[in-house]
């Protein structure tokens, strides 16, 4: 999540001006979603007055956590959950930036994600807090879970993102050491080479990371915002990135290999519709090749088989705005960011992490 900004009557009436993407067969034409029984859930760690958006649970389960700088109260960027207690990740130090203290390469301005990747953390810190515009280069932050060390810092230049952005999301290719981010603030993806460094920019005001609509319906009322392409999956059976809109309801894909080694006309006519879905926030690939995603408007959690059907998996109170996802031990984590029902200070809100038992 997400670029909270309303697009004026400009950028709507460029939208018709987007480059179209091209429009191949859907995988499938499963577009109806079924339900069988609901998942059980279990609260796994819940925050008051801290509006938790990011959960990523290592193959040790340890889980982290990220609380991003969207108002002035934030106590910490990146926490990690031990005996439900939220501990300052690394430290008290990387977590103590305010607004009136200068900008640092060793503090967390305004996290977004978090996501393990083999014993190592990779921290999102957009320097955009308050969606107030970037302040200073975007990083990426990695960190070695042996020793919670910093091993290392991507400082993303000057020519792959834009005053608006916010870099929000980031899946790991190990197979090809590159990791691919979304921007919900300014739309398009970038991938990054882990091995050198560089960074490029792609899809970048395609309809495919384009939002769609400037608002969802949920219970009832309008959540009137638009926020461009946010949610990622990175499916390691077809070597294929899967990427939405948050608000809209088209799914797109897009293999790795056009692009990584493909040139900005090849990656736009790789493109591929994939199904007309809910609108998701984030979303997260199993082993087996099988999608979950939230169902934003309907407070829902569904998953997409390797067949394009797609169930019903969880729903109701337990279910508020499932913003991220990972997967440990059989159990799919997800955090209660609450995005639609904050109209005011939150001291006294509650936002969590809870868990259900996924099977094959």
């Amino acid at each position: 999540m997400k670029k909270l900004l309303v697009l004026s009557a400009l950028v709507i009436s460029c939208i018709a001006c987007k480059k179209e993407t091209k429009q191949t067969n859907p995988v499938t034409t499963e577009t109806s979603t079924t339900s069988e029984k609901l998942a059980t859930i279990t609260k796994v760690a819940e925050f008051t007055g801290q509006q938790v958006t990011g959960v990523s649970v290592s193959q040790a389960g340890r889980v982290f956590v990220n609380f991003p700088r969207w108002r002035p109260t934030v106590k910490h960027s990146v926490t990690e959950v031990v005996n439900g207690e939220s501990i300052p990740f690394p430290n008290e130090s990387w977590n103590s930036w305010t607004p009136d203290t200068p900008l640092t390469n060793t503090t967390f301005v305004a996290v977004q994600s978090v996501v393990v990747s083999q014993n190592e953390l990779f921290v999102v810190d957009t320097r955009n807090p308050f969606f107030k515009g970037v302040l200073s280069n975007p990083k990426l932050f990695v960190f070695n879970l042996e020793n919670d060390s910093l091993t290392q810092t991507y400082t993303l230049p000057n020519d792959v993102f834009f005053k608006d952005s916010y870099i929000n999301d980031v899946r790991i290719d190990r197979k090809n050491k590159v990791a691919y981010f979304t921007d919900s603030g300014h739309a398009g993806l970038l991938i990054l080479n882990l091995e050198n460094g560089t960074f490029k920019r792609v899809l970048t005001d395609h309809v495919s990371t384009t939002a769609e609509t400037d608002h969802l319906t949920i219970n009832g009322k309008q959540w009137v915002n638009t926020v461009h392409s946010d949610g990622i999956a990175l499916n390691q059976i077809d070597d294929t990135l899967y990427f939405h809109a948050l608000t809209g309801y088209t799914l797109y894909a897009v293999s790795t290999a056009v692009l990584i080694n493909g040139t900005t006309e090849d990656i736009e006519a790789a493109v591929e519709v994939v199904d007309k879905t809910a609108a998701p926030d984030g979303m997260i690939f199993d082993q087996f090749g099988n999608l979950y995603y939230a169902d934003l408007e309907n407070n829902a959690i569904l998953k997409r088989d390797l067949n394009g059907k797609t169930t019903t998996i969880a729903k109701g109170d337990m279910v508020r705005w499932a913003d991220t996802f990972s997967i440990y031990n059989g159990d799919l984590y997800y955090t209660n960011s609450r995005i639609n029902d904050i109209t005011g200070p939150i001291p006294t809100m509650t936002f969590q992490v809870n868990k259900l038992a996924i099977t094959e």
